[in-house]
């Protein structure tokens, strides 16, 4: 049976609501929603393109914790509030996976926690080496 190990960012959101920013379970990694909250503000606000790079740096950061990396990201899922933004976040989101290409998903949805947040994004990866 692989070891389970949770990943936290620290943010109060997690033991509030009983996520963790990331699960790994033998070579699967699962990232939590992530937004663009940097030290309890909200990123990039009014700007589809910067919370995104934002929110990838912090997905970045959850999948090196992990073990892994940007390239072992098999599946992501987009949040955006407006869709006719789509292109800025698209923009973000290939200059991340341009070369990697995971399947992805995006979708519009009628809101977010905050009001300032304009994208949400969830990651899946897989890393063929894990023990």
């Amino acid at each position: 049976m692989s070891k389970r190990i949770n990943i936290s960012s620290g943010v109060m959101w997690e033991s509030k609501v009983g996520y963790s920013r990331a699960v790994k379970i033998g070579n699967i990694i699962a990232v939590s929603g992530t937004t663009a909250i940097i030290n309890g503000e909200v990123k990039g606000e009014n700007d589809y393109y910067i919370q995104t790079k934002t929110i990838l740096e912090k997905i970045r950061t959850a999948l090196i914790e992990a073990g892994a990396g940007m390239e072992d990201v098999i599946r992501t899922r987009i949040y955006v509030k407006d869709i006719s933004n789509w292109e800025a976040v698209g923009k973000a989101h290939s200059e991340f996976f341009g070369k990697i290409r995971p399947a992805s998903t995006m979708v519009e949805i009628s809101a977010l926690v905050d009001e300032k947040m304009l994208v949400e994004i969830e990651a899946d990866a897989y890393k063929s080496d894990a023990e």
